[in-house]
């Protein structure tokens, strides 16, 4: 009897155009221009078209998405892939615009989906959320032996709706996200790093991003603080960026 059989790697189609779009309320949120310098490398460095808007209202969150996707399907080349970027305060399943009213991340989600996106369809969507869920503070668990540092910085004919998304997010449901107010969050400062200065499969970079943050710890109030990202994910393919 043979054994397990390795899987076959599949690999979505990057040789298309890819297009990236950044949100971020900077009202209220000191070090929010240092994460959007680091994404601008990092967009810069894997060949995107970026585009940045700052301080929008909840109804501009949806505004500017519904924009996007009309760039998207009226590019004059192929798309592989989209990326977007939401920074602002949150909740569980909200973010608060510049105006302090909230919007639905499920909402936001929409506008791209491979039902109504269709130059996105069987393509990659990355959301990336740095915001807040919720007000648990994490002070973290010893675990022996490991030290911990301080770190101040197909051939388918059809395909489901929700399939092809890569959603990011900063922190775990129902926890702070933190944010340093001169340097950024060290959850972009970190994935925006390995991004540029690594290279796998964008599963694989996720875990290195979760790693550095499991060893960093944030201090808020005199008291260290843990936080890692969470990510969901209904890719179909591997994402390679590099």
């Amino acid at each position: 009897m043979s054994g397990p059989q390795p899987l076959q790697e599949e690999v979505y189609d990057m040789s298309g155009a890819r297009l990236a779009l950044t949100l971020c309320v900077t009202k209220a949120r000191e070090g929010s221009g240092a994460d959007m310098d680091a994404l601008k490398r990092m967009f810069h460095q894997l060949r995107f078209e970026s585009t940045m808007k700052t301080d929008p209202t909840a109804q501009q969150f949806l505004e500017e998405l519904e924009k996007f996707q009309q760039v998207i399907e009226n590019w004059e080349e192929p798309v592989s892939c989209a990326f977007v970027v939401l920074m602002a305060h949150g909740e569980e399943g909200l973010l608060k615009g510049e105006d302090e009213q909230m919007v639905k991340l499920e909402d936001l989600f929409e506008i791209l989906n491979n039902k109504n996106c269709r130059a996105l369809r069987g393509k990659p969507k990355v959301y990336i959320i740095q915001a807040c869920r919720g007000e648990h503070r994490d002070l973290g668990e010893t675990i022996g032996g490991d030290e911990v540092a301080m770190i101040t910085k197909d051939d388918l004919q059809t395909i489901p709706t929700y399939t092809d998304t890569l959603h990011i997010y900063s922190t775990v449901e129902g926890y702070i996200s933190y944010r340093h107010d001169q340097k950024g969050s060290s959850f972009i400062q970190i994935l925006t790093d390995v991004f540029i200065n690594k290279k796998g499969s964008i599963s694989e970079l996720l875990i290195e991003v979760t790693r550095r943050m499991a060893k960093t710890e944030v201090i808020q109030e005199g008291t260290p603080r843990k936080v890692n990202p969470e990510i969901q994910s209904t890719l179909r393919k591997q994402v390679y960026l590099q």
